[in-house]
């Protein structure tokens, strides 16, 4: 029998800290976005935007070799492997790090033609080259940031990684106020000041590696309890591989911002491009439940999935959605509104501005909401073992919007803002018929017995 107290209050704590986890992720664009949009002008809130393609693509690699990994942990722990979970552990940890030198390394020799990359008019180009170039060279703090957060959660930290998250967002917000406002050094400033914050953070959940409850060391010898004891290079494949459909997701979200930004300025122009930063923003509020919904599946379920303890694994996932439509539902009530504040408190002061961010705002909320379940729903079947029907999700999840979004910029470009609502909506029939064609089963696989011989 399932412990229903000490249950629920396990999964609060874990979905709490997931959502502050997710804060790290998001916050930090959305906070630059209110800032520079007071204190600098509305056309720098669009070029964070711009460069918020980079800041997908960088939680995309955390989602590929840290995320995944996460999982493959958790896995371990459940089993009671901690050699193989720290093993797993240090090869993610160390990819993050890699792959964030080479991004850095990039921005530095190539700014202007990493700029190019994603703005090419000229209003947005000198206030997004700033901004960007300095995300890119601290490109392995928030790999390692987000990195981290994850494995620390998953072994049994969470209320340390909350704090360390708040505690990251505090010192980035006083930094982003402090240096535009009193230093007047601009919007690359901004960018700066949530790497510093980042950098705290890690440092406050290093403390978790100096407590006696901590099961994660730094070793890269496999153990010799692991069904198949690989090298380095299998090691990561396997990594690879679990975070694979989150990435391809996150990868081809990458992609939909990248599009969907020139597809809309050069639609509907600089107002056009303002209320779509809106829009974005606005799904960063969205993807703070998300997140940490996804992330707290991941965390708790894929414990008992290393458990075959296939009931509390269901509570976790009927405990999960029904979180996630409350909030979801809370959300939009306010965006149908109060639409106008939310372009106010980005900074926006011109009627033009306003108003055609308060249509857009509203089709958006709506829009968001099937996006939620999908990208939720993917998690259940990467668990379940249904890796063809994640994958199919990943890839229909944004590559769905951008033929929709080019058409109708086209044909009926008064449309445009409906593009993601339709997308979305085509993409539920689609995961319908193919689970239905798959004839999908959501059991886990029976727990073998425990061998209580001696």
């Amino acid at each position: 029998m399932i412990d229903r107290k000490a249950f629920n209050k396990e999964y609060w704590v874990f979905l709490w800290s997931s959502i502050l986890i997710a804060i790290s992720a998001c916050l930090g664009t959305v906070l630059d976005a209110i800032i520079v949009g007071n204190l600098i002008d509305e056309d720098s809130v669009s070029a964070i935007n711009i460069s918020r393609t980079m800041v997908q693509f960088l939680f995309t690699l955390s989602m590929l070799l840290a995320l995944g990994a996460g999982m493959l942990v958790g896995m371990q722990l459940g089993k009671k492997d901690t050699h193989q979970a720290s093993y797993l552990f240090t090869v993610s940890m160390a990819a993050c790090v890699v792959a964030g030198l080479v991004i850095a390394a990039l921005g530095l020799m190539f700014p202007d033609a990493s700029t190019r990359l994603f703005c090419n008019n000229e209003r947005f180009f000198e206030p997004t080259k700033a901004y960007l170039v300095v995300m890119m060279l601290g490109a392995p703090v928030y790999l390692l940031m987000w990195g981290l957060d994850t494995m620390v959660s998953v072994d049994g930290s969470p209320k340390l990684v909350s704090l360390s998250i708040f505690i990251d967002n505090v010192v980035h917000l006083v930094l982003d106020i402090v240096f535009i406002k009193y230093l007047g050094w601009g919007i690359a400033s901004s960018s700066a000041a949530t790497v510093i914050g980042h950098v705290v953070g890690i440092a406050f959940m290093a403390f978790h590696f100096l407590s006696p409850k901590n099961n994660l060391r730094i070793t890269f010898r496999p153990s010799p309890l692991a069904a198949q004891p690989s090298p380095l290079a299998t090691a990561l494949k396997g990594i690879i591989s679990q975070g694979a459909p989150l990435a391809i997701a996150s990868i081809c979200l990458t992609l939909l911002l990248f599009s969907s930004n020139h597809i809309v300025l050069d639609t509907l122009g600089r107002a056009g491009i303002f209320a779509f930063s809106l829009c974005l923003y606005l799904l960063q509020i969205y993807n703070l439940f998300l997140s940490g919904v996804c992330r707290t599946i991941q965390s708790l379920g894929s414990i008992q999935v290393g458990k075959g303890d296939n009931e509390t694994f269901r509570l976790v996932l009927r405990k999960s959605f029904n979180f996630i439509t409350v909030a979801m539902v809370v959300t939009c009530v306010y965006v149908w509104i109060w639409p106008d504040s939310i372009a106010m408190l980005f900074g926006a002061k011109e009627p033009e501005l306003i108003a055609a961010s308060r249509g857009a705002l509203r089709i958006f909320a709506l829009s968001f909401i099937p996006f939620c379940y999908i990208n939720a729903i993917l998690i259940v079947y990467k668990l379940y073992g249904y890796d063809g029907m994640a994958l199919f999700i990943s890839f229909a999840l944004s590559l769905t919007i951008i033929p929709v979004l080019w058409v109708i910029s086209k044909f009926k470009p008064e449309m445009l803002w409906y593009s993601y609502l339709i997308a979305y909506l085509i993409e539920i029939l689609l995961i319908v018929l193919f689970h239905k064609l798959s004839k999908v089963q959501f059991v886990l696989p029976a727990k073998e017995p425990t061998d209580t011989t001696n």
